[in-house]
């Protein structure tokens, strides 16, 4: 299994060490592989859309390939952020950004449609449902079928400072949702998903996609005819 796991900050603190478990927890041979934002990708979108066109015209492209092809690879993906303001860190929210082009609504990949995912959050206080659902959001309109939130007000600046009760709670959380990510069973696509793709399909159909060059990419996977992503061997 390929786990793939984005860090929504660099220094290692609760949301990070909640990760570490699940990583631990997740059965089976495993090779994980780990980003850390912003130092692995330190860019923001200029909104200059050069993108829709061609991907390889973003200007950091290269850099954001990197993490964007480790994720297209993984079996698993989990991301962390720690609550910044009660929403997402500003680091994780300019890697979505980044990967918008990707969406169902201009080109989506047909391996986003064959993953688990998991996010996760902490906080001191309140805060950890709204930092979560920006990537949320964000895996849903990638097509990433299943997706599992954990956020958990740690009442602690960093994990030293989390209460042993706490930690144990969060041990057994996570060992449950650890087992359901180790399932070897293929993600089931659900009907939120598929309508929205054949929402997105028939805007294209009709020529109402932001670029021509998208419509010839959905007639290129056969998605406009009866080509489905779910249905096809990532």
């Amino acid at each position: 299994m390929k786990i793939v796991i984005i860090n929504g900050q660099e220094h290692k603190g609760s949301t990070y060490h909640l990760a570490k478990i699940v990583e631990e927890k997740i059965e089976g041979e495993k090779s994980v592989t780990e980003f850390f934002l912003p130092r692995d990708l330190p860019y923001f979108c200029k909104g200059c859309y050069s993108c829709i066109e061609d991907e390889t015209k973003c200007y950091c492209y290269e850099q954001k390939k990197v993490i964007l092809d480790a994720v297209e690879e993984a079996d698993v993906l989990i991301f962390t952020t720690p609550t910044y303001c009660m929403h997402v860190s500003a680091q994780m929210k300019a890697f979505l950004d980044l990967s918008f082009d990707r969406w169902m609504v201009h080109r989506p990949r047909k391996e986003m449609f064959q993953k688990r995912a998991l996010i996760l959050s902490t906080s001191a206080g309140s805060g950890t449902k709204s930092a979560m659902k920006a990537i949320k959001d964000s895996l849903f309109n990638l097509g990433v079928p299943e997706v599992i939130m954990y956020g958990k007000a740690v009442h602690a600046m960093n994990w030293n400072g989390v209460k042993d009760k706490q930690k144990a709670k969060i041990e057994k959380d996570l060992t449950r949702i650890a087992k359901n990510l180790s399932r070897s069973s293929k993600p089931h696509v659900g009907i939120k998903t598929k309508g929205w793709f054949l929402m997105m399909r028939m805007l294209q159909k009709g020529g109402m996609g932001s670029s021509p060059v998208e419509k010839e990419y959905w007639e290129e996977k056969g998605w406009l005819g009866k080509g489905r992503p779910w249905k096809e061997v990532a």
